[in-house]
């Protein structure tokens, strides 16, 4: 079987790794470094995914989609609040789901992860040198049904089959674990960028079970960082009367800041934020600057109600796995807010011990999918992973009530069927609302589908025998069966298009996937043949330059195919073009330095001569002389 990656497809970073002789690998990007920004740009007709796309943000604010995985598999009213404090435009799409506007184009959460997602595989090929077609994709614990659908659509459109979706936490214990021969039980406290998570797993002799997970996907590194934009503006407004937060722009550079700043206060008492020519004055049209001291005791103040909400589910984990702080082993800090001082603080008290901190944080979820791509793709033996569905799942009952059949934490894959009859008389069908949320009422929950049980006898309220069944598969993708007993009727729906993708719509972004990213190798194979060429004009221009001895002759057709190189080089020409005087200036360059070479040697050996003639003449005069007596 084909190798597969494991990718942690996170909020602001993402990390990629392979199984490489029994070892998980974190494997480097084309810029050489092991972590790539989620970070997603659209300039000048041209797509920059990672690293370029961040670096060219605050100039193109409004081009430049960062935090995608937030609005992943949500819809336009669940996400409100972070699309209004967002630099660029997410609008409500006409199926309620999230669009982001860029120039006259829209695009959808998956799509951008997809972007993400062909980076990294792109990159990963290169470096192993083969295709890369299958991966485990991991997202947090907490996410529902749709926000996992959403992510293997994002993986499809990416060109991949997705042979697992696994829990964030879970695939953090899996990179822990792996050589543990002993029994323990792991809380893992996982704090990324855009989400929370908390899982307590028991992990030993190759089994990882996880026993509950709970968590907060509203809160991460990110909302500390817009909680430091918020005082900055808020501070910046009283005394210029100037709101940053309305210039796209002025916004994008006080969140890089804040970031700057965050991640500055993890090792630093204090620091300060500069950001020069932030605004202009209303009144005298001067030029405005920033400049703001930040101590971590400021900083611990501004995120103080955001660290709280970090409490709650830790207990609930504790609470759903029947466990107290001291039946808990090992604690692991996964995620790059983790080492936010306060974060470290917190843990180590709701806990009552250190943290862990042998494992990379920014890398071990990454680590963890490629173990378990290992285990399915057979590279991997003796490991058994057994995760939960983060969410209770049922069905709306008489009276809006919502009827669990399965509770969170169950563990996963599970199958439960429970009969239920019909609520008035001479009913010939029913109609099966699923629906997933811990709330006693229907309305309180989130909707995951209906679907209709229709053609049974018309019978007296409480006769008819209705078999539903919940099957949640692996990926934790809940399928629905309904079937009526005394007439064998049956209906069944799998939850799919909660993402408010249809299948055409995501076949359609997989085939537009595919053109982009033909059309992205055209622009990266056109960009480095002009690279090259314009290297190899520097270089043969150095060249002639420290030729000092060169003949204005030998000099001539060389620096002629140089002004060519150069004028191919501004105006644009083809990439055939470019590389034909490619190969015409290597022509030229190679015929210079065997030119000047030979004429350097003619001229050393000619010299060689000379000192010989001059050495011989010197001995024949020192034989006319003698020392005086």
């Amino acid at each position: 079987m084909a190798k597969a990656v494991g990718i942690d497809l996170g909020t602001t970073n993402s990390v990629i790794a392979i199984m490489e002789g029994g070892e998980p690998t974190v494997l480097v990007n084309s810029e050489g470094n092991r972590t790539t920004p989620s970070v997603v740009a659209f300039k000048d007709g041209s797509r920059l995914v990672g690293q370029v796309a961040k670096r060219q943000a605050v100039l193109n604010a409004q081009g430049t989609l960062f935090e995608v995985k937030r609005y992943m598999g949500r819809t336009w009213e669940e996400v409100r609040e972070e699309a209004e404090r967002s630099p660029y435009d997410v609008v409500r799409g006409d199926d309620g789901g999230v669009r982001f506007v860029v120039g006259d184009d829209k695009y959808t959460p998956e799509q951008i992860s997809a972007m993400v997602l062909q980076k990294l595989v792109e990159d990963a090929s290169k470096t192993l040198g083969e295709k890369i077609t299958k991966a485990v994709i991991t997202v947090p614990a907490y996410f529902n049904n749709s926000q996992r659908e959403a992510t293997q659509n994002a993986g499809k459109i990416a060109g991949l089959e997705v042979l697992r979706i696994v829990n964030e936490p879970t695939a953090a214990s899996l990179a822990y674990g792996l050589d543990k021969k002993g029994n323990e039980t792991v809380l893992v406290f996982d704090l990324g960028g855009g989400t929370f998570d908390v899982s307590i797993l028991e992990v030993g002799d190759g089994v990882f079970e996880v026993r509950s997970t709970s968590g907060d996907t509203h809160l991460g590194g990110s909302d500390f960082d817009y909680a430091v934009v918020n005082w900055l503006a808020e501070d910046f407004k009283k005394e210029y009367n100037v709101d940053l937060r309305k210039d796209k722009q002025a916004l994008q550079r006080l969140i890089e800041a804040a970031e700057k700043a965050k991640i500055e206060l993890s090792g630093l008492p204090e620091t300060t934020i500069s950001l020069p020519f932030i605004a202009m004055d209303p009144a005298s049209n001067a030029p405005l600057y920033l400049e703001k001291k930040l101590t971590r005791s400021k900083f611990e103040e501004l995120i103080g109600k955001l660290l709280n909400r970090i409490r709650g589910p830790v207990e609930a984990a504790l609470r759903d796995a029947k466990l107290s702080k001291s039946d808990i082993d090992e604690v692991i800090l996964v995620g790059g807010s983790t080492r936010v001082p306060a974060v470290k603080k917190i843990v180590t008290e709701m806990l009552g011990k250190e943290p862990n901190q042998t494992v990379n944080p920014d890398e071990v979820v990454a680590l963890g999918a490629a173990i378990q791509a290992g285990v399915l793709t057979g590279d991997v033996d003796d490991i058994v992973l057994l995760d939960v569905t983060p969410l209770s799942l049922g069905v709306e009952t008489k009276g809006a009530v919502f009827t669990k059949l399965i509770e969170r934490n169950t563990t996963v894959p599970v199958r439960k069927t429970e009969t239920f009859t019909t609520a008035e008389h001479n009913q010939t069908g029913v109609e099966v609302h699923v629906l997933q949320g811990e709330r006693s009422m229907a309305s309180n929950n989130k909707s995951l589908g209906r679907f209709k049980l229709e053609g049974f006898p018309a019978m007296p309220a409480g006769v008819p025998q209705i078999e539903i069944t919940y099957d949640i598969d692996a990926n934790g993708i809940l399928h629905v069966t309904a079937k009526e007993k005394s007439t064998g009727k049956e209906a069944s729906i799998t939850i799919q298009n909660t993402t408010t993708l249809s299948d055409d719509e995501v076949e359609r972004m997989v085939k537009d996937a595919q053109s982009h990213a033909e059309e992205d190798r055209k622009a990266r194979e056109y960009a480095e043949a002009k690279n090259n060429l314009d290297s190899m004009r520097l270089q043969a221009k150095n060249i002639v330059d420290e030729a000092s001895g060169a003949t204005d002759e030998q000099k001539q057709p060389l620096l002629k195919v140089i002004d060519e190189a150069e004028s191919a080089i501004n105006s644009n020409a083809p990439k055939e073009r470019l590389e034909e005087i490619g190969k015409e200036l290597g022509e030229k360059l190679s015929a210079f330095q065997q030119a000047t070479a030979a004429a350097a040697s003619a001229e050393a050996a000619e010299a060689e001569q000379t000192e010989a003639a001059v050495s011989e003449d010197e001995e024949v005069i020192d034989a006319d002389f003698k020392p005086a007596s």
